[in-house]
């Protein structure tokens, strides 16, 4: 029998969302990232590794398919003041550390890039580093990428809020932040994914089990979220990277949008989920079913 609306937005869900042996792959993967760091950075050097963990959408649960990369925070110890001979130059301690990966891993390719450093792997996930030390005053300093500065920032109080959101709004925001982030990506990839979840999980007082009105309700309301902040309170507004065209083609993008979602939900209404289906096929990318 053909799929309801309903039914193919729960079945594309379960397509845009890590396989099992894919959350194995993660899993593996920051395991084996500790170890190496471990040993090349051990209790007996001069910066010794203080503790290895997932962070990001991996860590949150919003991560989609395809898993290209996850991203681990590796935590230093400022033993004997070693940050400071780092503080002026952040670019010389991410090269450190890829160096030091690269002579106690057998990965072929381990590059610094930007804030971060990447183990590229022949297969599966990506590894991204965010080698960092904690601030005395709250929150983690991290290479800035572009030079000798460095930035502030704190994913596991970002982890926190999201966890919060989550329980006030309900468990369906998971899959709401999922369905947006692959809405982003199949049209244009305008907004960062941190970005497009800070919204979601703002803008929302609570999200039942319909996601095609929860996403109507996100097309409809989106643009005025644009501007959320860092809910770790430490990089400001998080739309900063957008630029002024940017802005008018989401304005627009949002906009048509919500005039397709709500003739999907029309049609479904209707009775007409082969429409309905179509819509959103449009919205969402050729993954969403249309039998």
């Amino acid at each position: 029998m053909p799929l309801t609306t309903a039914q193919a937005m729960t079945q594309f869900l379960q397509e845009i969302s890590p396989t099992d042996a894919q959350r194995t792959d993660i899993t593996s993967k920051v395991s084996s990232t500790r170890r190496y760091l471990q040993e090349a950075f051990p209790g007996s050097s001069d910066l010794p590794l203080k503790r290895v963990i997932l962070i990001g959408s991996a860590d949150r649960g919003t991560i989609i398919r395809p898993v290209n990369d996850v991203d681990v925070l590796a935590q230093f110890a400022n033993n004997d003041g070693v940050f400071e001979k780092y503080r002026y130059d952040s670019s010389a301690f991410l090269q450190r550390i890829r160096t030091a990966l690269d002579a106690k891993t057998s990965i072929k390719q381990i590059g610094a890039r930007g804030q971060a450093v990447r183990l590229f792997y022949q297969s599966g996930a990506h590894v991204d580093i965010a080698p960092v030390f904690k601030w005395s005053g709250g929150g983690y300093a991290l290479p800035s990428g572009s030079g000798g500065d460095w930035i502030t920032t704190d994913p596991e109080a970002q982890a926190a809020w999201y966890s919060q959101r989550r329980t006030t709004v309900g468990s369906n925001l998971t899959n709401v932040a999922k369905l947006v982030r692959r809405w982003n990506n199949v049209h244009s990839k305008r907004f960062e994914s941190f970005h497009l979840e800070v919204m979601v999980a703002s803008m929302f007082s609570t999200v039942g089990s319909n996601h095609r009105d929860a996403l109507k309700c996100f097309f409809d309301w989106g643009q005025g979220w644009v501007g959320v902040s860092d809910p770790a309170g430490h990089s400001g507004s998080l739309d900063q990277y957008l630029t002024n065209a940017d802005r008018l083609a989401i304005g627009s993008r949002f906009s048509e949008a919500l005039t397709r979602a709500n003739r999907a939900l029309a049609a479904e209404a209707s009775g007409d989920h082969v429409e309905a289906k179509r819509l959103w096929r449009v919205e969402l990318g050729d993954e969403f079913p249309t039998n």
